[in-house]
């Protein structure tokens, strides 16, 4: 058997983060999963869910109690799953799913869970990631790079900067934050309508660049996984009294293809954000799946 490629899933206990950790285990019996979840009870809930179904994934999943908006559980867990291989690099990569806020107008909790959340994931667990070509897949969103078309140019050059550093992100974070707790406007200071969501999966996008520049022996991406049905978007459809499937939601399965293609494939390169259809997408502006995929700086 080839070598076991080990993988961490956060907020893997439901929805798009459960659908990946059933389709990474389906590519291959050499592949281990670390299904994330913050709820303990929830978390074994999953894998006992998983195992019903798919007895063969016996020995190849296991429960990893984190709450990524927690350093101590984070830290915890990084030690965990240190101390359980006789290994420098025991993991082959990481999805950053964990995510909260379509609903929500708690801008620091946000951006807690959906960004500074993601930085606490990687600066526990790079160190365990295999160093030559180990994976790094942040979960962002199509709000992200709409969120980014409605601010200023300055905020705009920032966000989408090849330079763009944590400090720069963190800062602007605590701007964000201070303006909603003052009551202040979020398009005069450039940041179009303030969008809690908008505004996380803008400075994901944005910390994966940093990230990337700052790990050039991995491979570290973002991704868009679509207009998917889960706890965040159904709402949404019962607000207006239709079903899912009616607004376009597609099953979380379907939800899983960009993850796997930067984790297994060969995405051409990192530090980049790319659409549902798995092809590279600009992260100032919408792109539909199904176009032309983005070039770079030769657009």
């Amino acid at each position: 058997m080839a070598q076991q490629q080990r993988i961490l899933v956060t907020g893997a206990n439901k929805g798009i983060g459960f659908a990946t950790v059933q389709t990474i285990l389906e590519g291959g019996d050499n592949r281990f999963v670390f299904l994330g979840s913050r709820s303990k009870q929830r978390g074994e809930a999953a894998v006992e869910n998983l195992l019903d179904d798919h007895p063969e994934f016996e020995g190849r999943v296991q429960l990893l109690q984190l709450d990524v908006a927690d350093d101590a559980s984070v830290e915890a867990a990084a030690g965990q799953v240190a101390g359980q291989f006789d290994e420098d690099a025991p993991l082959y990569g990481v999805v950053n799913n964990a995510g909260i806020g379509l609903g929500s107008a708690d801008m620091q909790k946000v951006l807690d869970v959906n960004t500074r959340g993601p930085k606490r994931v990687c600066d526990a667990f790079l160190p365990l990631i295999d160093p030559d070509g180990g994976r790094v897949v942040n979960v962002a969103s199509a709000s992200g790079p709409n969120f980014v078309n409605r601010c200023s140019e300055q905020r705009q050059r920032l966000l989408t900067s090849p330079e763009v550093t944590w400090e720069q992100i963190e800062e602007l974070m605590e701007e964000a934050v201070a303006i909603e707790t003052e009551g202040g406007d979020f398009e005069e200071a450039g940041l179009g309508d303030g969008s809690p969501y908008g505004l996380s999966k803008a400075c994901l996008n944005a910390y994966t660049i940093a990230l990337a520049r700052e790990n050039p022996n991995l491979v570290i991406n973002a991704c868009t996984p679509g207009f998917i049905e889960t706890d965040l978007t159904r709402p949404m459809a019962e607000s207006r009294g239709v079903d899912p499937e009616e607004m376009g939601m597609k099953p979380p399965r379907e939800g899983t293809r960009s993850i796997r293609f930067l984790l297994f494939d060969e995405p051409g390169g990192t530090g980049w954000y790319f659409g549902s259809d798995a092809e590279r997408s600009p992260l100032d502006r919408y792109r539909s799946p199904g176009d032309p995929p983005y070039r770079g700086d030769d657009e």
